[in-house]
Order: structure tokens, then sequence, then C-alpha cells
């Protein structure tokens, strides 16, 4: 996984415009500056074996393109593009894992290289890596596009790109452009088009997270042979260190990389220090990620120590950082020093921390009460007016129950008071429910089930049999029923009785939460993270906003024009029409999610389901929120 040495010599400068300036070079062109490769035949074509970049191209936007070739041996190979190579140890790297191919959500990756370290253990999941089918002993076409912060990658014939980049980490730079690969992979018919004229989707919101600690200062890097990590640094370490200023992402992500390089080939590790002021003895319940070992230590005792490096557990363990790791530490009144010694070995230098008991309630969002823990996995929440109750459905989704009928909804009032934890029984794992002429429509395991609300008996149930996980459940003015089947990418229509499939294809991808607005269906569409709009009369499709990715949930109109929207991960959004998003509720880093909600207007209220946490949490928004 190491990059290659790059050896950069820029002889001239072609300048970019809107215009597009397409050249193909043959790899036998004088222009390539090559490092440990060679010029063979393979598959019938000229193509090049290993490492090789343009000298004299200095590239911004626009788009790259070669064919890849890989033997379908089980050796790591790593063929892919470099772009904006700012000098030998800066740069952008895009690659296929083809051991990983046709396998694993990571055979695609993006990471980017500072200072000479490659952090791709530290750029993971959405926007980093994405899976592909990536056949073996033939040419594979692979494109990317390339504009400011965003790129796009392509592979093969695909219409819809397999990997989106939403934040190149060198920002908008320009720089060398070339090909690297390491063991048996071949290139072919490489060509390049600068330009300006590309159209990307706007890139989704960047969701701080609660709680993360975003000032931290590093000290200089040290060899890991001078430092004893389970131990408080002496005063020979500590006397000689030139603190500099560091800041996180907005994941809280530290990547040290961006701050220092590497002394050498062995081990090093560099001390990362936050000073916290608190006016009382508390608590901190620290979660943390790191890359590749950490000691963490509270005014001078050490409560951590820890090895996530690559392969460090069993021989599949990546080492790829995130919130996956807690500590208590006793924070005292006043000053208190929060030290990390973090080691790096290969693959990305980093770490995160956050207080694990954060929660963002937007301004105007107060809490109001919360019930016990009484719910099997509470999924969606009602509100009935007319008897000023809430019907909450129990999903209990470790007992699935498709034939047999063993859920339940419950009755609770809206001071959190359960009333009847079994009011209606014999559902089937239900999930989203809607109000309709006095009754309660409930999607199940299999179809969907009417019950009466006077007396909480099913008094219907129509069946879909082919569904596979209906979800949430919509009616429109005309009492037409639609349902979203979120593991066969449908929303199905019930009309006097008959269903069909409505609405499915490449923009139907894990439907779930609806919402019937005037002529159009609002859904969210967890597959590609948009909430979206389809017009009832012509199915014609529109983008309101990217959320990042998560499960969309509940969907509610609020008075004022705008959607609430949450992620079943515990976030809830204010959505303007616009697509303008604002995040108001946060209950991710304590593991609290934000299921299918209710949002009561004339009360102010919004009821929260928080699914395996088991109860409601009821909000309520102060006037000038509204």
């Amino acid at each position: 996984m190491h990059a290659q040495k790059v050896f950069l010599v820029f002889c001239l400068v072609l300048h970019t415009s809107a215009t597009a300036d397409t050249r193909v070079i043959d790899f036998g062109s004088d222009r390539w500056v090559t490092d440990n490769a060679r010029i063979v035949e393979h598959l019938g074509r000229q193509s090049l074996l290993g490492f090789a970049y343009l000298r004299d191209v200095e590239f911004d936007n626009g788009i790259i393109e070669v064919d890849i070739a890989v033997t379908g041996q089980k050796v790591r190979a790593y063929p892919g593009i470099i772009f904006r190579m700012q000098s030998d140890d800066d740069y952008e790297r895009f690659y296929v894992r083809t051991h990983r191919a046709n396998l694993y959500a990571d055979a695609l990756q993006y990471a980017p290289i500072t200072n000479g370290i490659t952090g791709w253990q530290l750029y993971n999941g959405n926007g980093f890596t994405a899976g592909v089918d990536f056949p073996s002993d033939q040419w594979v076409h692979v494109k990317m596009e390339i504009l400011g912060k965003q790129a796009l990658v392509y592979v093969g014939d695909m219409e819809r790109p397999a990997l989106v980049i939403n934040e190149l980490m060198h920002g908008a730079s320009k720089g060398a452009i070339g090909i690297m690969a390491e063991g048996t992979a071949y290139f072919s018919n490489f060509k390049y088009t600068i330009t300006d004229d590309l159209k990307f989707e706007p890139p989704p919101l960047v969701d701080t997270l609660p709680g993360i600690i975003t000032d931290w200062q590093l000290s200089q890097p040290f060899k890991l042979t001078e430092v004893d990590m389970q131990q408080y640094p002496d005063k020979r370490i500590l006397s000689g260190i030139e603190w500099q200023d560091a800041k996180s992402t907005p994941s809280g992500l530290v990547d040290i990389g961006r701050y220092a390089g590497r002394l050498g080939q062995e081990p090093d590790c560099i001390l990362a220090r936050k000073i916290i002021y608190t006016d009382k003895d508390r608590m901190l319940h620290l979660s943390f990620g790191y890359s590749d070992a950490v000691s963490i230590f509270l005014n001078g005792e050490r409560y951590f120590l820890g090895n996530s490096a690559y392969q460090s557990r069993d021989p599949s363990f990546l080492g790829i950082i995130g919130y996956f790791d807690e500590v208590s530490l006793p924070l005292r009144k006043g000053r208190n020093e929060l030290l990390l010694i973090v080691a790096e070995v290969f693959g990305g230098w980093g770490f995160m921390a956050r207080d694990g008991d954060a929660v963002l309630e937007y301004e105007g969002l107060v809490k109001c009460c919360e019930t016990e823990r009484e719910f099997r996995v509470p999924e969606s929440a009602v509100y009935d007016p007319e008897r000023d109750i809430l019907y909450v459905s129990n999903y209990d989704v470790y007992n699935p129950s498709r034939n047999d009928g063993g859920q339940s909804i419950s009755r609770v009032s809206l001071d959190g008071t359960v009333e009847n934890l079994d009011w209606a029984t014999g559902l089937k794992n239900p999930l989203g429910m809607i109000m309709n002429e006095d009754r309660l429509f409930v999607a199940e395991r299999g179809g969907i089930a009417v019950i009466a609300l006077q007396s909480g008996e099913i008094i219907n149930r129509y069946p879909i049999d082919q569904a596979g996980l209906l979800n949430d459940i919509a009616i429109d003015a005309n009492g037409s029923i639609y349902v979203s089947d979120s593991r066969k990418n449908i929303i199905y229509k019930l009309s006097n009785g008959e269903y069909e499939e409505w609405l499915s294809g490449d923009e139907v991808d894990d439907p779930n939460g609806m919402l019937i607005n005037e002529n159009s269906l609002i859904f969210g569409n967890s597959g590609d993270h948009y909430l979206k709009s389809v017009d009832l009369t012509t199915k014609e499709i529109s983008k309101i906003a990217n959320l990042n990715p998560g499960f969309i949930d509940g969907i509610k109109l609020a008075e004022d024009g705008n959607y609430l929207v949450s992620h079943w991960q515990g976030r809830v959004f204010r959505i303007a029409p616009s697509g303008a998003v604002t995040k108001i509720l946060d209950l991710s880093a304590p593991g609290i999610y934000c299921a299918d909600f209710e949002y009561i207007p004339d009360k102010d209220l919004l009821i929260i389901p928080t699914f395996f946490d088991n109860r409601l949490i009821i909000y309520r928004f102060k006037e000038e929120q509204q």
C-alpha cells in the first residue's frame, strides 16, 4: 500500500480553460516519466506495467481515462490513477483493490497522500470506498471526472458512478497526473481531458458530529523506540516538544499526516494534547478511534492502551479508523490534561475523539419527557387527535413472525405514560403507520393490516405476497395506499383492494419514509441518500436534498412548508423545499436511534421512537422556532 517515490520535474504548464483539451498519450512517448515500469504486450495490446506520470501536465479539472487489466492472481496490485500531484509526497490517488473486487465494499478506494503517508485506513466508507465487479484477464475501462473538490469514478460501461468522492482532501488543487500499480496489473489507452465543463450533483450536507473534540496540539514526531507508550512521557521528552495547533475534520478525524511526515521506515509516534476545563467533577465517556496504536492519559494517569494496526488482530483485520472504542475518564473540577500517544506503522496516521454522551438539540428544541424502556423495538409513532393519544408500533425485530403475528401496537399518552402496551395484537412485525377515516393502516410483514381505532381490532388485511420488507405507508386524497418495500426497491400502490408495482427502477433504491404533499409523494431513498419527490400523475422524480449515508425514515410536513426528516441512525433534519438542510437533533453519539417519528404542529411536539433503546422521547419546539 505504500506509494512509490515520485520524482517530479515540471517542465511546462498547460493552461486550464472551459474548452476541452483531450490528449491520448502513447506509452512510448518521452513525455512519460517512469519508475520501475516497462512497456509490454498484454491481451493483444501495448501496455504499461508499473508506475508512470506525465511530467508536463498541470491538471485541475477534467477527465482521466485508462483501461486496466489484472491477472486474477491473489496478489495485491492496487492499480489506479494519481492526479493533482504537487510533489512526490502530496497527491490524490484512486485505486482498485483487485484481490477484494466482487466481494467487498472497499474494492475501490480514494485516498490522499500527504507528507508521503497514504491514509487509506483513515478514509473509508461513503465518499472514499465502494464495491465493484472487476473481472480478471480482460481490459476494463476506468474513467475519473474531477471538478473542484469532487470526483466521480466509472468502471466498465456503467452509466452511474461506482464511487462518488464528495471531498478531495487536498482541496481544489492542481498538479501532474499518472498511473500506478504494484504487482500484476497492466494499463492501456491512457488519455486525459482538461476542462471545467463538467456538471456534478451538489455535495451532501457536511454533518458535524456532536461532542467531537476539534482543537488539539500536536508534538513533532518521535521514533517509537524513544517513547514508552505505557508511561506518561518523561520530562526529557516534554521539555523538547514544539507544540503546533491541529484541527479535526467535521467527523472529528485528525489526520496527523497533514501536520507531520514520517521519520523513516520504522514506527513513529506523536503526542496529541487537549486541555479540558470543567466547572465540576464529572465522568467523560470518551468515544474514540485511532491508527495504528494509542495510549490515553488523563492528568498523567494511563486509562487505555490499544493496538489497531493492519492485521494485528487477525489476517483480515484492516485497522480502519472509527468510533469503535470508549473509555471513562474522571474529569476533576478545573483544568484537566488529556494526552494521547499515537503510533504509526503503515496505512494512515490519525485519531478521533468525542464525548460519547453528547447530543445536539437545535436552539428552541427542548426535551419534555421520555418513557420507560417498555417497548419492543418501537419503530413508528402516530398521533390520534380525536382521542389525544399516540399509537406506537412494536417492531420486535428479534422475533420475526411473518406468519404468526406475534407483535403489537401500544397506546401512549402525550406525557409519556404507556396506557396499554399491547392495545392491538396479532401484528406481523409492524413498521410504518398512518390514520385514515378512523382506521389505522399498518405496514407489516407480507402486507397491510387495518385496525379499527375504536376497538383496536384488526378488521382487514391486504396481502402483498411478493413483498420483501414493507416499511412505510402513505394515503393520497383518493384513498389510494402507497407502501415502500426497502428490500425489493419498489413502491406499491393499493387501490380497490388490488396492488401494483407503482414505482421502481434506478431512482428507487432502498425506499423507506413517505409523505403525501398535495400531488406529490415525498420519499426517502436511502440507497443514494436523497429525499425525493415523485409526481402522483406523471411519476416524474425530482431530488430535494442529499442527506449523507443513513436510512431516511420518518418524513413530516411542518406548518411553514418545510419537511422534518429523520435518519434512523439518530438525526432529525429540517429541509426547505429548496433543499437547504438544517440538523435540529442528533442523538447518534450515545447510540439513540430516531425511527419513524411523529410531529404534532398544534402542540409543537416531536415524538421520537428510539428503536433499540425501547423508549419514546418527546421534544417541544419553542414558539419562535416554528
